[in-house]
């Protein structure tokens, strides 16, 4: 499934994660914007570390920042869609990160 054939899909249809999943990935067919999304997931990581070990909380803010930031610049500038987010931000949430564990895998390429 491409972007193109999902744009008419709204993801408030989906009544559970594993019916979302598929869609969430299809939103993400273009490598840049997968990469992006890695990035920022990776820098959002490096955020709560250094929040944990500091003892500085708005490390976690930045982290949120940065994450949506490089996730929303792959899909406005790269997959040319609007991020899932917008309609189901937990799924989308719990999605990045499956996405980011499937990377790490190998199940999804970077």
């Amino acid at each position: 499934m491409t972007s193109a054939n999902t744009a008419s899909v709204d993801p408030k249809t989906f009544t559970s994660f594993a019916y979302f999943y598929p869609f969430y990935l299809s939103e993400h067919s273009n490598r840049t914007c997968r990469r992006l999304h890695f990035a920022g997931s990776t820098l959002g990581l490096i955020c709560l570390a250094l929040a944990i070990w500091q003892g500085q909380p708005w490390f976690i803010a930045l982290g949120l920042f940065l994450g949506y930031a490089f996730a929303w610049m792959g899909h406005f500038g790269f997959e040319k869609n609007k991020p899932a987010s917008f309609k189901r931000p937990l799924y989308s949430f719990m999605g990045d990160w499956k996405m980011y564990a499937d990377i790490w895998a190998g199940r999804v390429k970077l």
